[in-house]
C-alpha cells in the first residue's frame, strides 16, 4: 500500500482526492491530512481515514482538533500545527506520494519539501512551480522525484506526451502545446460592464466548481497565465510554443502538436477526479468515479483565440515567463493580493490586472536561484500591491 500525504485536504482537490482514494482502500493508506482552518471537515476526514498525522496552521484550532479527536476515540492521531509541520509531514519516510493542493504561495515550501525528499509529487498547486520555477524543477531532478501534474490541462498534456515521458524533459517530437481555456464567466460580457461585476458573478464558473480565488483567476484568465508558466517548466518548452485556445465546452482539456502533423487531444468530462486518479494510478489506470463522456450530448466543439484586450492578465503572464527570474513570482504575489482585495470589496474587477502590471514594473527582478530570492520577491510584490490598492481607495 502507498502512503499518501494530502496538503490541503479540506479544499476541493483534497476532497476529490479522498473520494478517489476511498474507492481503492486496498491500494492507499492516508498518512497525513492538513488544513488551514476548516476544523469540522478535517475532523470528519480523520474519522473516516484515520491518518497518523493531522496538521492545522494555527495552534488554537489544532488544540481543539486534538481534544475532539480524543473524545471520538482517535487520540492516536498526532495533531501538529504551524507551517513547519507541513514541510515535515510532506517528507515523512512512510509517505510515498504527496498531493500538493494548498492554494497560493503558502503551498510552496511544503511542496518543495516533498520534491527534495524524492516523493511522487502530485502537483495541484500551480503557484509553487510558478514562483520557484527552475529551483523547483532542479529539486525534482536532483532527488529523482516523480512530478505528476494534477491541473486538468497539464495532466492532459502529460497524457498526450510520448510513451515513457517524465516531466521536466523536452520531448523533441513535440512542436507545440495547445493549452485550452474555457474563457470563464465574462467571455462575452461587454468590456465596459467589467467595471461593475461583483465577486459572486466572478466566481460563477460556467463549467467547473472551484474555490473562490481560482474562480476569479479563471474570470481574469490569470489561471491560464499561471498554467502557461507552469507548462513551460513542466514540459521544458518555450512560451512561444505554447498556444492558448479558448474552448468553451471544456471537453478537450489540452492538446499536443507533434512535428509530423499529428495532434493528440485528451478528452473527458470536467471532473477533477480524472486527473487525480490518473496521477495516483500512474503508470496504470483505475476507476475515478467520473461519468463517461457522452459525445452525442456534447454535439459540438468550438475553438477561438483569446482576446488579450479582454484578458490582459494572460498577456502579463507571457511577459513574466519570457523575462524569467523572479518575474513570475512577482506576478503571482501581486495577483494573490489583488484577487483577495477584489473578493473583499476593496477594488473593482479591472484593478486586478492594473495592480499586477504596476508591481511587475515597480519590483526589481533578480535570478530565482535561491528560495530566499523567491520569497523576497514575493514579499516585495505583496507590499507593492497593498500600497497600490490603498492608493486606489475603496470603489
Amino acid at each position: 500500500m502507498k502512503g499518501i500525504c494530502i496538503l490541503g485536504s479540506t479544499g476541493s482537490i483534497g476532497v476529490s482526492t479522498l473520494d478517489v482514494i476511498g474507492r481503492h482502500p486496498d491500494r492507499y493508506r492516508v498518512v497525513a491530512l492538513t488544513a488551514n482552518n476548516n476544523l469540522d471537515r478535517l475532523l470528519e476526514q480523520c474519522r473516516r481515514f484515520e491518518p497518523a498525522y493531522a496538521v492545522m496552521i494555527d495552534a488554537k484550532p489544532a488544540a481543539e482538533l486534538r481534544d475532539r479527536l480524543g473524545a471520538a476515540g482517535l487520540g492516536k492521531i498526532q495533531v501538529l500545527s504551524g507551517a513547519k509541520a507541513l514541510e515535515e509531514v510532506a517528507a515523512l519516510p512512510e509517505v510515498d506520494a504527496v498531493m500538493a493542493a494548498i492554494v497560493g504561495a503558502a503551498g510552496l515550501l511544503p511542496t518543495l519539501s516533498a520534491a527534495r525528499a524524492g516523493k511522487a509529487v502530485l502537483l495541484a498547486n500551480k503557484e509553487a512551480l510558478v514562483m520557484s520555477g527552475p529551483l523547483f524543477m532542479h529539486a525534482v531532478q536532483e532527488s529523482g522525484a516523480d512530478l505528476l501534474p494534477i491541473d486538468i490541462e497539464h495532466n492532459a498534456i502529460f497524457q498526450c506526451m510520448p510513451a515513457g515521458y517524465h516531466a521536466g524533459h523536452r520531448a523533441p517530437e513535440v512542436r507545440r502545446i495547445l493549452l485550452t481555456a474555457s474563457g470563464g464567466p465574462f467571455l462575452r460580457k461587454p468590456l465596459e460592464e467589467l467595471e461593475s461585476v461583483t465577486p459572486d458573478e466572478a466566481v460563477a464558473h460556467p463549467n467547473w466548481v472551484m474555490g473562490r480565488k481560482i474562480s476569479v483567476d479563471s474570470a481574469t484568465m490569470m489561471n491560464k497565465g499561471l498554467e502557461l508558466i507552469e507548462a513551460c517548466l513542466l514540459f521544458h518548452i518555450a512560451p512561444e510554443s505554447v498556444q492558448v485556445v479558448v474552448h468553451r465546452q471544456s471537453v478537450i482539456h489540452s492538446m499536443v502538436d507533434y512535428v509530423d502533423g499529428t495532434v493528440l487531444a485528451q478528452m473527458g468530462n470536467p471532473d477533477m477526479r480524472v486527473p487525480i486518479a490518473h496521477a495516483l494510478a500512474w503508470p496504470g489506470r483505475f476507476d475515478s468515479g467520473a461519468e463517461p463522456l457522452d459525445l452525442f450530448a456534447v454535439r459540438q466543439l468550438d475553438f477561438e483565440p483569446p482576446d488579450m484586450v479582454r484578458f490582459p492578465c494572460l498577456r502579463l503572464a507571457y511577459e513574466a515567463v519570457s523575462e524569467g527570474g523572479t518575474k513570475p513570482a512577482i506576478l503571482n504575489a501581486a495577483n494573490e493580493i489583488a484577487v483577495a482585495s477584489f473578493l473583499d470589496g476593496r477594488v473593482r474587477f479591472p484593478a486586478i490586472p492594473d495592480t499586477i502590471s504596476h508591481c511587475m514594473d515597480a519590483v526589481p527582478v533578480s535570478p530565482a536561484d535561491t528560495i530566499e530570492a523567491v520569497l523576497e520577491a514575493d514579499r516585495e510584490a505583496r507590499a507593492a500591491a497593498q500600497s497600490y490598492i490603498t492608493r486606489l481607495g475603496v470603489p
